[in-house]
């Protein structure tokens, strides 16, 4: 599941009851809390880790805002084994931006887990494209599974989106389910952008994906069900000794 929560300004019980019922077994969450005026002092994190039921998590903050920090997350079913952060270019001024990468055991081997929340539209689509090409080179170097999630601020036919799918799969796209829109928009607009994604490497099944179209943000979560493939067999090479 990718989910950004607007900081639990809607109730954090109601992101917690979204993310329960859906029963995933790793989420990216974007516009996250921790210590601020507007979290009351709590951090999110922690607080939606045990009420979902997720044991593993990991906090990036991006900045500081509301006295407190502010960033992405990722709550897991699966032991985070390493996590690094890597900063994204921004304009001059503009809110800081993050690239999170975990690190996780699932079925035996090592699977790379990605999440990100790009510079806001609807401008700064250069921007934009420098963040996918940043993280399109950094993913194209990392030979494990991986897969990538989060609020991407673009819908899927823009280039900063294109470019990040050139070697990863949309899950939604993939199997004609859960494309609608994620970011609901005021009457009379569009009713809906789809900005928020799941996309996975070859080395995952797509499934089926789904929009939950509730109130708890004013984003929709996307889950995706992929299957992680077989790992390749390794070919011994026999010769004759000289």
């Amino acid at each position: 599941m990718t989910f950004n929560i607007q900081s639990g300004v809607r109730g954090l019980d109601g992101v917690a009851e979204v993310i329960r019922a859906a029963h995933p077994d790793i989420v990216a969450l974007q516009e996250v809390d921790r210590g601020s005026r507007r979290a009351r002092g709590l951090d999110q994190t922690v607080v939606l880790s045990e009420r979902t039921g997720l044991p593993y998590h990991a906090y990036f903050r991006t900045t500081d805002l509301h006295g407190g920090a502010y960033g992405i997350a990722l709550l897991s079913r699966f032991p985070l084994e390493a996590l690094a952060q890597y900063p994204l270019p921004v304009p001059r001024g503009a809110e800081p931006r993050t690239m999170a990468h975990a690190l996780m055991q699932v079925a035996g081997r090592e699977v790379s887990v990605y999440i990100t929340h790009l510079i806001r539209r609807p401008f700064n689509g250069d921007a934009r494209m420098r963040q996918s090409a940043l993280i399109a080179g950094m993913l194209e170097r990392d030979p494990r599974p991986k897969l990538l999630m989060g609020d991407l601020n673009d819908d899927p036919d823009s280039l900063p989106v294109r470019l990040l799918r050139r070697n990863l799969t949309d899950v939604a796209a993939a199997n004609g389910q859960g494309s609608e829109g994620t970011y609901p928009l005021p009457l009379p607009f569009s009713p809906a952008l789809r900005i928020d994604y799941v996309l996975a490497c070859d080395a995952f099944v797509p499934l089926r994906s789904t929009v939950l179209h509730v109130g708890a943000s004013d984003h929709y979560p996307v889950i995706a069900d992929v299957r992680l493939k077989e790992a390749p067999a390794v070919e011994a090479v026999v010769g004759t000794a000289p």
